[in-house]
């Protein structure tokens, strides 16, 4: 009898615990009702997940390719005259303006050339002047009659051949002065300076094949890139109606995005063996974050659509044969929704069929549903606290 009594008490117990009874034949069974824990419309059969609204929004259309940064100027000094490198005037690495003075060649053999070449445009000035005097003075006796007009020729000769060598003179005067200003080098362009190449105290030479430094333009910049030839059509199109095509340029991860720049021009030849068409795009760089010969990824606006329906990408879900979306209904309960996809731009997708603005769609928590599971959906930066699936009871 009190086997009976300990056994009915532990039964008691594990009813109450577990939402198990005893049968006519002592097996434990599932409490049934509707009250007891596990039921189908309970709390603990809602999932919750995280959800994002359609909405209508603007989306670009974009030609990828791969590019190199290019400098639309790279420059090589070397000199123009022979002598001792006196004095270098920069960094290596320095950003440099146009016109702004960098190296120093002696310049004193330069100055003995222009005293030599002023002294004898002196001298023959003066050889000049005094043969037009005799020149004015033959003219007078001439028409005297008290001269031959053969000496007066003579002279008239003369003065011309003195007033060559006075313009050569000159001539010399200048290129003189002209070595003088080769003796200072300063930068062609606005850009970098690279390494330098040569040290003071060298000599340099006009016909050294290697430079003195190397200055690249780094704002603006360039980028070459390829697209396919397929692509040609719509860009021609595009520049012909002169609309400025926006170029992006990405990381080598393609992750990134380092500069906005516009297409340029375009090559006049598809190379034959990739099929391939190069473009030029110019970035204005200002943050310099486009290095020369970098790699980048390209990608070229060709299209903008406007007012067409988006979600995020991360909520498309895929098989084999098709695309579909967990759509949130009113009642709480996800329906599957199968969807057509549009142009991908970062992390949203256009929607051209199946869904409209304001429908709300499965973001993350999708692996644990089926057609017409119970969800409690938060919004993804929704500003109301409420989400779909009401509140906690």
């Amino acid at each position: 009898m009190a086997a009976v009594l300990v056994a009915l008490a532990g039964a008691f117990l594990i009813w109450q615990r577990g939402g198990v009874r005893a049968d006519v034949g002592g097996q434990p069974q599932k409490d049934q009702s509707s009250g007891g824990r596990g039921g189908k419309n309970s709390a603990a059969g809602t999932a919750p997940v995280v959800a994002a609204r359609a909405h209508k929004g603007n989306i670009g259309v974009f030609d990828p390719g791969l590019g190199a940064v290019t400098p639309i100027y790279t420059v090589t000094l070397k000199s123009r005259v022979d002598g001792e490198l006196m004095k270098v005037n920069y960094r290596e690495g320095d950003l440099v303006q146009a016109g702004q003075p960098l190296i120093e060649i002696d310049p004193r053999p330069y100055d003995v050339q222009l005293e030599q070449a002023e002294g004898q445009l002196a001298r023959d000035q003066a050889t000049l002047a005094n043969a037009r005097v005799d020149l004015d003075r033959y003219q007078k006796l001439l028409k005297q009659n008290a001269v031959q007009e053969q000496v007066y020729a003579t002279q008239q000769a003369t003065v011309r051949q003195l007033e060559g060598t006075v313009k050569s003179d000159q001539g010399a005067v200048d290129a003189a002065k002209l070595n003088l200003v080769y003796c200072k080098i300063t930068s062609p362009i606005t850009g970098r300076v690279g390494l330098r190449l040569v040290d003071p105290g060298n000599i340099v030479h006009a016909a050294d094949t290697n430079g003195l430094l190397v200055i690249t333009q780094i704002e603006p910049i360039s980028v070459l890139f390829t697209i396919a030839e397929d692509q040609l059509p719509r860009v021609q199109r595009r520049l012909a109606a002169h609309e400025r095509l926006r170029a992006f340029a990405y990381d080598r991860e393609d992750q990134t995005r380092l500069a906005d720049g516009v297409l340029t021009t375009i090559d006049n030849q598809i190379d034959p063996s990739t099929g391939t068409l190069r473009l030029r795009a110019v970035f204005d760089n200002h943050d310099q974050r486009l290095f020369p010969n970098q790699f980048v990824n390209v990608r070229l606006l060709v299209q903008e659509k406007t007012g067409v329906i988006l979600i995020p990408t991360a909520a498309i879900q895929r098989t084999t044969t098709r695309e579909f979306v967990y759509l949130v209904k009113p009642d709480s309960t996800v329906t599957v929704r199968p969807i057509t996809e549009g142009v991908t731009q970062d992390e949203e997708t256009e929607i051209t069929s199946g869904l409209s603005a304001g429908d709300v769609v499965v973001l993350t928590g999708a692996d644990r549903l089926q057609e017409g599971s119970k969800v409690r959906a938060q919004i993804a930066n929704d500003q109301s606290s409420a989400a779909r699936g009401g509140k906690r009871k």
